[in-house]
This record gives C-alpha cells, structure tokens and sequence, in this order.
C-alpha cells in the first residue's frame, strides 16, 4: 500500500489573482488593465493589509482570458472566480470572501460564463426564481 504524499503547510492561505493584462487598444475581446485592474489590484492589495488579513497574497496576473468578463479576479486556492468593476467590489470580496469564508455571488463567474450577456442572462433568471 502506497502512502499518500505529504504537502507542507501553505505559507499564503490565500491568493487572489488580478489580471492586469493589456491588450491593444480597440482589441474586441478588451482587457481587464483597460477597464481599470492595475488600480483595483493596488487597492485590493493595500486594503488587506489595512484590514490587517494575514496569510495573503494578493497578486497581478497575466491574461487569465476569460478579458470580455474582466477586470477578473482569481481566488486560490478555492479557483472561484470574481468580475470586480469598482472598488466597493474589492471591499465585498475581502470581506465576504477573505475574511468570513463565503462567497459574493453576485460578482461571481460560472465555468459557462464567456461574454457580459451571459452573467447578466444568468443573474436575470436566479432573480426570477
């Protein structure tokens, strides 16, 4: 009988990923760095540490191409997927997420998830029922 692989312990508990990414301007699929990630990145960094959250990193990120949903946010090592637009979103996330363990769902992303019209599709019908 085989014994399982010990991991060590993690030395950052939490990693949120922002893309910052930056395509050409006039690209059709867009970028998170154009829509405003590098300011919510920096501002996402520097709350938690006001909040004084231990145990995170948060980090930018290259492409993470899901660009037409963005700017997007990666949490690891959950991989639950957040659309942030304003800095009230990064609150929430910390908050929410980071801090008490639960999930914003109305900023979350679904694996289906690939243009704006499917979230809003998606969010319209759990609304309706």
């Amino acid at each position: 009988m085989s014994k399982a692989p010990r991991n060590p312990k993690m030395f950052y508990v939490t990693h949120p990923f922002v893309c910052v990414n930056a395509r050409e301007p006039g690209s059709p699929r867009g970028s998170c760095a154009e829509k405003g990630s590098k300011e919510l990145h920096g501002y996402m960094k520097a709350k938690a540490k006001e909040l004084g959250i231990k145990n995170i990193r948060v980090n930018q990120s290259g492409c993470l191409d899901r660009c037409e949903l963005g700017p997007n946010v990666l949490i690891q090592p959950e991989g639950i997927w957040y659309s942030i637009r304003t800095k009230a979103d990064v609150d929430e996330i910390l908050q929410k997420h980071i801090i008490e363990g639960g999930r914003v769902e109305r900023l979350m992303l679904e694996p289906t998830d690939r243009l704006p019209k499917d979230v809003e599709a998606r969010r319209a019908k759990a609304a309706a029922e």
